[in-house]
């Protein structure tokens, strides 16, 4: 896996991520990036300067900002952990399933919502879904670090695990009632679909609710990781009154 930026290297080192080895660019030393540099070596992390033109052509994102962190894939959890880890809280589960999102921007916008209001960890489907990437990283501005994400096989038999777990589930939808009608305050999963296609059929159907944003606007199609956080904000917003 690859992690560019500041942000996103800065918050693995932090956080204790495995790293391979830290490039730099040379001539592009900086006080942040020494202070990096620093911090790498002192936990042993193998850190090299290298031309601009190795880090661009490792760059998924074109904006590395001079620093590259070459790491293993960050480890997807089971979907036990994310609940076992609302449970030491001594909070209400709160999670997103995301189905089909295939813009890893998108993706990283999204864990950086879910990290901003509190949402406990995301799942998503190993197939018909972008999955970890540096794009993700850099996105998502170094909140990937402190989500747990669990990847499923099928969608609709973990909606159903988490049924049985009482685990209520709303599905983002055109059709359904105004998110504020919609009681976040229990144990929720919160389902966030593609703009282009929303969320399937055979999983929409295993929804407990559906709910929509109210918009004022000619345009009725939000970008999924603003509906996203729109969805947190409404769910963090009932379970501080």
């Amino acid at each position: 896996m690859i992690l560019e930026g500041k942000n996103a290297v800065n918050e693995a080192l932090k956080n204790l991520k495995p790293i391979d080895k830290i490039l730099i660019k040379k001539g592009y030393e900086n006080s942040s990036l020494r202070a990096i540099k620093d911090f790498a070596k002192k936990n042993g992390i193998v850190t090299q300067l290298v031309d601009k033109k190795k880090l661009d052509f490792l760059s998924e994102t074109k904006n590395h900002q001079g620093i590259i962190a070459i790491c293993p894939e960050k480890n997807y959890c089971d979907v036990d952990d994310i609940l076992e880890f609302a449970h030491k809280k001594n909070e209400m589960p709160l999670m997103i399933i995301l189905d089909r999102i295939n813009d890893p921007r998108n993706f990283g916008a999204i864990i950086r919502s879910c990290e901003c209001f509190g949402a406990h960890g995301i799942i998503i489907p190993k197939r018909r879904n972008v999955s970890l990437t540096g794009t993700v990283s850099k996105t998502s501005a170094g909140a990937l670090e402190h989500i747990l994400i669990a990847r499923v096989n099928n969608l609709v038999h973990e909606i159903e695990n988490l049924k049985k777990k009482n685990i209520w589930v709303t599905c983002a939808d055109m059709s359904g009632e105004n998110i504020s009608k919609i009681d976040f305050k229990i144990p929720s999963a919160i389902i966030i679909g593609s703009e282009g296609f929303g969320v399937s059929d055979l999983v929409k159907k295993k929804s407990d609710f559906k709910a929509k944003i109210l918009m004022h606007g000619r345009i009725n199609c939000l970008n999924a990781s603003v509906a996203t956080g729109i969805f947190l904000y409404e769910a963090m917003r009932q379970r501080l009154v």
